[in-house]
Parts: C-alpha cells; structure tokens; sequence
C-alpha cells in the first residue's frame, strides 16, 4: 500500500513539474509578446500615427463625445482609474474644436463638417457660443455645416441651431427647457439626526451653505439667481432665434404654447419642432450618410462617404509653435493649494506655469483662461501673486474667463492688465465662507461620549463630535473677516474703485460677465480670441505680424501618450468596471445623487489640513 502511495505521489509530482514547466514556457513567450507588441506599436505611434491621408471632397466629422472643457481632466492614472470605475473619460477641449474649424475653413480639400452630437455632454453658456462663433465663422467661407442627432438636448441644440442643416430621427425631438436647479436642503434631517452645520460667512449672497442651516432658500439666493438667470436665458433664447432666423422671443412663446401643440400634432415631436423651424430635416443617420455620399463621393472601401475625424485632422494639421509666442495657461477645475494634474487647479503647480513662462524670453505676454467655481482661498492667492510677478516683470497679463470665473475664479484674475468675459460668464461671487459640521447631538442619541487630556484648549478645539467651542468660532469668524476684506481690498485696487464700491458689489453675489462689466468688475466683454488679440496689442504687434499662441502645461512626451492610449484601448476592449459603473449609477441615482454631491465639497472642506480654513467658492452650477 506505502508503495502504490509513493509511486501515485511521485508520478503526481512529474506531471506537475511538466505543467509547470509548460506554464512558464507559455507565460515568457506570453510576455515576449506582448513586449514586443507595445515596442511596435510605441514606434507606430511616435513614427506613424500622425501620418493621415486626406483626399479632396472629405467632409470633416465633429463627433462630440462627453463634455467640452478648456483642458482635458486628469492625468494617466486618473483616467485609467476613472474607466476601472466605469467612468467615461471622453471629452472634447474646446481650442481643438475651434483650431479644427479654422484650419478647415482654409483647407480645400475639406468641402462641409458633419457635426454629430448624440454623445455631447455640452458645457456651461459661455463655452457654447465660442464653440458656435467658431461655427459661424467656418460657415462664412461658404461652406456648409450639417448637424444630426438622435434627439437634442438643450446644450446639444445650441450648437446644432448655427448649422446650416439641422436634422433629427423622425422619432427624436429637441428639448428646450430653460435654466434653474431645484437643491436638496437638509436642516430637518440634520436636526433630526442631532447635527449642526455651523455655518460661518461674509457677504448676505454667500449662499453656498445655505442648504445645511435652511429649509429652502433664502429670498437673497432667489434674488442673486434670478438675476443672473434671466440674463443667461435671454442670451440663449436670443443666440438660437438668431441662428436659426426666427422671431425673437418665439422660444418662449412656444415652450408656453408646448402641450398643447403637442396634442395637435398627435404626439409627434419631430414633426412639430420641424413645423416650429427648429430643425430642417427629418431623417434617419443612414438615409443623411447616403446623402452624403452622392455628394462627396465614398471612401476608398465605398462603405461610407469621404470624411476625417477632427482628432485625425488635428494630428495631420497641427505645427508645434517656436519662437517668440503668447503663453496661454489654462486654469480650470476647483483650486486647490498644491499640485494637481491637468484639468484641475493647484496653487503651487498652476504658478509654477506662470513663473516658467514669465522667465521664457521667447514668451511676450500671458493669457490666462479662467474657468474655475474657486475654492482655496491660498492656492488662489499663490496664483494672483504669480501673476503679479509676471507683469512687474514686465510680460502683459490678460485674464480670459469661460463659463465660471468666480469667488476664487475671480481672485485668480486680479493681476491682470485686462480681463475679458464672455456675456454669459458667471463671476463674481465675491465672498468667503467655512462650515465646521457638529454632531454633539447625534453622539448623544447612539449612546457614544468623548473625553481626554489635553494641554491647551486649542489641542482638538474644533471636533465634529462636540458641539462648537465659542473660541473656535470667534477664530473662524476673525478669520473669514480679515480674508473677506484682504478679498475686497485687492478687488478694489485692481478695478481702481472704492473699497466701499466692491463691497456693496460684492457680499457673494454672482453676476454675468455683460453684468460685471457695467459694474466695472471685469474690463471688457469678448470672445478668448479678443482676449488674445488684446494681448498682442499689449506687446505692440499689429494685427499683421500677430504672435502665435502656444498653450503652456504639464509636458507630456510621445511615449506617455501612446501608453495612455494603449491602456485605456484595454480597459475598453476588456470592458473593465462596467459592473461598477452600473453600480454607481444606480447607487447615486435621483436624491442620493444630489445628496452624494452636496457631501463630497462638504466632506473636501472639513478634511483640509486646518479644517476652520476660509474658502473662496461659489458652488456654481449654472448650465444651460
């Protein structure tokens, strides 16, 4: 028996070695592989894949997918984190839209641009109409502009409505619905849970904490709201009946007149928003993409008609800029103190930009283009400073504000020679504010105390689990003053008002960029080009022998961006995080979606190094 056991064990272990041995064999010839694959195609990508053909007669294809933002989000591993969690990492920089259309409306290879808006996110209003003055202008060349989607949405719409077609499935509609939020406030639910918001601010329009000591919102929010909501619903009722040549005012009247119209056209959407002249044609994408290639002819397989993608465009087109040149620096995203990637705003990293640029000889001026809601009041004052420096050492400052340029948005802007704003930029918000969350009522009610020594009052004076030591709030309090007047003090000198001027203009109150200009809080309203070109006229270029523009950020070398390409092509090939992504869709869906929201700034404010910290943020979310 001992000897058949020992035979079984040993043949066992022969076996094993030579699957083992066949394993490894299969796993180095793997890896030698797949080595070899990302060494290929690492030279492809340095070496080839700029290389694209582009015939005469090619329709230039604006497949917009996710949001249009001034700077792409995140780094590597932010987007590669962002797909494991089933997050799209899509999106579309707004200069590559308006540098594609430029180049394109010179190009004549390129005879008309498809604009395809089906996964467009869209963007707040000030980033929509540069996107379609961009439009208009290609347009002006005499070349035409075809919009289609399934089904428009607001911010869809605005762009398609600068097209020269306009079609939808005859199944789809346009949505138009106007601007407003509906917010979740929580003093009920924190009262019955035994928590205390502790909010603590300056300025009677600081709303920004309102729905964790209210139950609705105060008749100041309403009225700051109100007015900026109405300036920004005009401006877009008016840009899509210019564009579309309607009446003006018939947006409204229709939206009014909606179900009722509705009922008469038995129901079919499409046809009633043709009949309203919203759109031209009613058709599906095969019936326009057959259009197409009667008209420009196919492609070489004769699948499809003629056409390039703008990122295939832009990789063909684009030339490095070298010699002397207009720095632009981007900062978009909350503001931090330190370092953040691309799409986010660091104190520290972000005037490491200007301090680089303002050292190039070959740099003459710096624009930067503002669209950030604020939210360190140090970080934001790095960035002022740094600006400051530059223009003492004597390189031209423009501020170019997008959608948002408030609270800190605006702080970073103060430095400037000039700042440009868009009619419909939100700023302002002049302001600042703490919130330090107690829950000394909630501790009670699950039976829990907290006690200890300490040697100083101060040593953990400020803890969520015990109600608000009066000292500590006499400290925030002292604190939000002195930076609330540091705040206005410098607004002031930068406008050249009174101090007294700001201060009636400020107390957190937002305003839109054609509103703060007639209250002398930004310089002029205009586009990001006009900001440029005021920028060349600082330096002393005509308009003649205008600099280029050359936009300055993090470097990131050919080889990081194939590895960036290569990883996320195999997150989407594998479809990872696709469960987790259902997941969290579900989970943060209707009010806990709302709620989640509202808790992640909350949370980022109170986990700050010195959690009775001020903060400079508007908790802007005005899009149309």
């Amino acid at each position: 028996m001992l000897n058949k056991l020992r035979h079984f064990f040993q043949t066992l272990h022969r076996v094993t070695l030579k699957v083992s041995d066949g394993l490894t064999q299969s796993f180095r010839i793997g890896l030698v592989l797949l080595v070899l694959a990302y060494a290929v195609g690492m030279v492809w990508f340095i070496f080839l894949a700029d290389r694209v053909s582009i015939s005469n007669h090619t329709v230039l294809v604006l497949d917009l997918q996710g949001p249009l933002v001034e700077e792409s989000p995140g780094g590597l591993r932010d987007k590669v984190l962002g797909e494991l969690q089933g997050e799209s990492s899509d999106s579309v920089r707004l200069r590559d839209l308006q540098m594609a259309l430029a180049m394109a409306e010179k190009d004549p290879r390129i005879d008309q641009v498809l604009l395809k808006l089906d996964d467009f996110k869209g963007a707040g209003l000030a980033s929509l109409r540069e996107a379609a003055w961009a439009i208009e202008k290609f347009k002006a060349s005499g070349k035409p502009v075809l919009a289609w989607s399934a089904g428009y949405d607001q911010r869809q719409y605005y762009l398609a409505a600068h097209a020269s077609q306009v079609s939808v499935h005859p199944l789809g509609t346009v949505l138009i619905e106007g601007l407003g939020r509906q917010r979740n406030y929580y003093k009920d639910a924190l009262d019955k849970l035994g928590i205390e918001a502790n909010l603590i601010r300056v300025g009677q329009y600081k709303s920004a904490g309102e729905p964790f000591v209210l139950n609705h919102p105060s008749d100041q929010a309403l009225k700051a709201e109100a007015h900026v909501y109405d300036a920004l619903w005009k401006l877009y009722t008016e840009g899509v009946e210019h564009a579309r040549q309607l009446p003006m005012g018939s947006v409204m009247q229709r939206i009014d007149s909606l179900p009722g119209a509705l009922q008469a056209a038995h129901g079919d959407a499409a046809q009633l928003v043709k009949d309203w002249k919203w759109v031209d044609q009613l058709q599906t994408y095969e019936s326009l993409r057959h259009n197409l290639m009667d008209t420009v002819g196919k492609d070489d397989e004769g699948k499809t008609f003629r056409q390039v993608s703008f990122r295939d465009y832009l990789k063909a087109q684009f030339k490095p800029v070298k010699g002397a040149h207009i720095a632009v620096i981007v900062a978009q995203g909350e503001i931090g103190d330190g370092r953040a990637p691309a799409g986010k705003i660091g104190g520290l990293s972000t005037a490491d930009l200007i301090r680089s640029a303002s050292e190039d000889e070959e740099v003459k001026a710096i624009v930067l283009r503002v669209n950030s809601p604020g939210g360190s009041v140090l970080g934001s004052e790095l960035i002022r400073d740094q600006l400051r420096i530059a223009r003492e050492q004597g390189k031209p400052v423009v501020v170019s504000m997008g959608d948002v340029a408030a609270s800190g948005g605006y702080w970073i802007s103060m430095a400037a020679d000039q700042v440009w704003a868009d009619a419909a930029t939100v700023t302002g918000s002049i302001g600042v504010f703490a919130m330090l969350p107690t829950g000394e009522g909630l501790m009670r009610k699950l039976g829990v105390s907290t006690g200890g020594y300490r040697t100083t009052w101060l040593a953990g004076a400020y803890d969520p689990r015990k109600s608000l030591d009066p000292r500590v709030q006499t400290l925030v309090q002292s604190g939000i003053d002195h930076v609330y007047a540091d705040f206005i003090a410098k607004a002031a000198q930068a406008r050249k008002l009174e101090v007294a001027q700001v201060d009636a203009l400020a107390q957190g109150r937002i305003w839109t960029g054609a509103q703060a200009q007639a209250h002398r809080l930004v310089d002029q309203v205009g586009t990001f080009n006009d900001a440029v070109e005021a920028a060349r006229q600082l330096v002393g270029q005509s308009h003649d022998k205008a600099l280029p523009i050359r936009y300055w950020g993090p470097k990131v070398s050919k080889v990081q961006r194939w590895a960036q390409q290569f990883l996320m092509e195999v997150l989407v090939q594998t479809d990872a995080g696709s469960a987790q992504g259902a997941l969290k869709s579900w989970a943060l869906g209707g009010v806990s979606g709302s709620l989640a929201e509202d808790l992640i700034w909350l949370q980022a404010l109170t986990e700050r190094t010195q959690a009775y910290t001020a903060a400079a943020h508007c908790l802007c979310q005005i899009t149309p």
